[in-house]
């Protein structure tokens, strides 16, 4: 079997042969006149036209047969088959073909279409165009790769020899479209905040950390669009939302990666309540809209999105999942104890209310198959919550779970500048104490709270996720069209 090295040599002499007979193998120009999808969409009437008819495409299958050699043209919107015969374009554009072009290269072809005695649709070229000379040959076989990790770093051989990985990314598309149909009917503003922050906020998460020369100054890739979204509500803008692109400094697993899509979007004079309203009929509709139906499957478990979302405490899941028998008073060292008995490996600094989501990442999460709204969140995990007015140890939150995935977080934000000011202080005492992903304090933000934000709901949903759970992919990086790899 002859080497890449010496495939590619066979290559670039080929592309000497074709500029040696005068052929540019790069031209400009592609005289393209219809899209492949298009001509089978028109085929019909097509077959009736006198004038010849431009097609252009990658070669996908090569079949010689003499004095004949059919051609599969694949141009991203279709495939069509085409038939090159000798004594149709001439001996020295048919012998050209063959001796030059390889499966992969790009070609345009000229000619009228019909259909061949095996009733196959087809475009009887009069001529053929060099487009792109390729130098490395298509893979033979690309499904039963072994290293995953080649399918994610060459992805564009990924979508182009797999159909199902390339039309994940056309239904990945369809679902933002969605989305965003769904919120402008619902009259939200789509904006844009910064990615490069002075200081990262409105998440626990670590962050990276760049540099800005001219200016001298440190700047963070935002972990979370929250702090200048709500800074919007403070500016008189009353529904809003953001697709961000955001970045989190941790590890990476079947549904973390560390560059992700978030959507977020607020509603002043609102709070969770209307807002697990309005997400439940949001999920609803999208995946009417994305699957024609009322469920799907994830990994091989029909998920009905007919009914009523359940509602769980936070608490409850963990009585009943973790078997913690009182969780709501059980201190740090009982809560860390179970977490070793559930092999559960703890971050330095983990306090009691990282050790209680650890438990329930690992016990609960997993078994909440059905689309379920968990409530009743401790005060102290969600420092940006509004707290409960029949608790005051919980704040009015919820989070929505499908299928063992995390899909969104709300809550009724916080908008008492004093009290903001106490919670970020005890982040950062969390901080000192070891732990890297607690918030710092704001300033800035704070400081625009005392200028007064109205009552607001706030919600955040993972894209990729959703891709995830519509697309039935059980890892992230299958729905990241250039997901995060190391290096080879």
């Amino acid at each position: 079997m002859a080497s890449l090295d010496e495939l590619r040599g066979e290559r670039i002499q080929k592309l000497t042969t074709l500029r040696a007979t005068g052929q540019d193998p790069y031209p400009i120009t592609t005289n393209r006149e219809l899209t492949i999808e298009a001509v089978i969409a028109r085929f019909a009437t097509l077959t009736k036209r006198c004038k010849p008819l431009t097609i252009a495409g990658r070669v996908m299958g090569l079949r010689h047969q003499g004095a004949l050699c059919f051609v599969d043209l694949d141009d991203g919107t279709g495939r069509l088959q085409t038939l090159i015969k000798q004594d149709v374009v001439g001996d020295e554009s048919f012998n050209l073909f063959i001796e030059t072009i390889d499966r992969g290269d790009f070609i345009t072809a000229t000619g009228s279409v019909g259909l061949t005695k095996r009733q196959e649709r087809t475009l009887f070229a009069r001529e053929w165009q060099p487009l792109v000379k390729t130098l490395r040959p298509l893979p033979d076989k690309w499904h039963g790769l072994t290293d995953i990790e080649e399918r994610f770093r060459r992805r564009y051989l990924d979508s182009l020899m797999d159909e199902v990985v390339k039309n994940r990314f056309f239904i990945r598309s369809s679902i933002i479209t969605a989305l965003r149909e769904i919120l402008n009917k619902a009259d939200y503003l789509e904006v844009e905040t910064p990615i490069l922050q002075p200081l990262y906020g409105g998440a626990s998460a670590v962050p990276f950390k760049t540099h800005h020369k001219a200016l001298d100054l440190p700047l963070y890739l935002r972990i979370s669009p929250e702090l200048y979204l709500k800074r919007m509500l403070v500016g008189n803008f009353s529904k809003i939302y953001e697709f961000s692109r955001c970045f989190r400094n941790e590890g990476i697993d079947a549904t973390h990666n560390p560059e992700f899509t978030m959507l977020e979007f607020y509603e002043a004079y609102s709070d969770v309540e209307a807002q697990r309203a309005f997400v439940e009929e949001l999920i609803k509709k999208l995946v009417r809209k994305i699957t024609k139906t009322a469920s799907l499957t994830y990994n091989t478990q029909l998920i009905n999105f007919s009914e009523r979302f359940k509602v769980i405490s936070f608490f409850d899941l963990l009585k009943r999942q973790a078997l913690i028998a009182n969780p709501e008073t059980a201190d740090l060292r009982e809560l860390t104890l179970k977490a070793t008995q559930l092999a559960i490996i703890l971050p330095p600094g983990a306090n009691r209310e990282m050790v209680m989501d650890y438990i329930y990442k690992k016990v609960c999460r997993p078994k909440l198959i059905q689309p379920t709204f968990i409530v009743d969140y401790p005060k102290s995990a969600l420092p940006l919550a509004k707290g409960r007015t029949d608790s005051p140890t919980l704040v009015d939150a919820f989070q929505l779970v499908i299928g063992g995935l995390e899909i969104a977080k709300a809550f009724s934000e916080l908008n008492d500048p004093l009290e903001q000011a106490e919670r970020f202080n005890a982040q950062e005492s969390n901080h000192t104490a070891g732990d890297s992903e607690a918030q710092l304090k704001d300033n800035d933000f704070l400081e625009a709270l005392e200028y007064g934000m109205p009552p607001a709901g706030g919600v955040g949903i993972g894209v990729d996720r959703l891709v995830m759970l519509l697309t039935n992919t059980t890892n992230i990086r299958e729905v990241i069209y250039f997901p995060t790899l190391r290096p080879k």
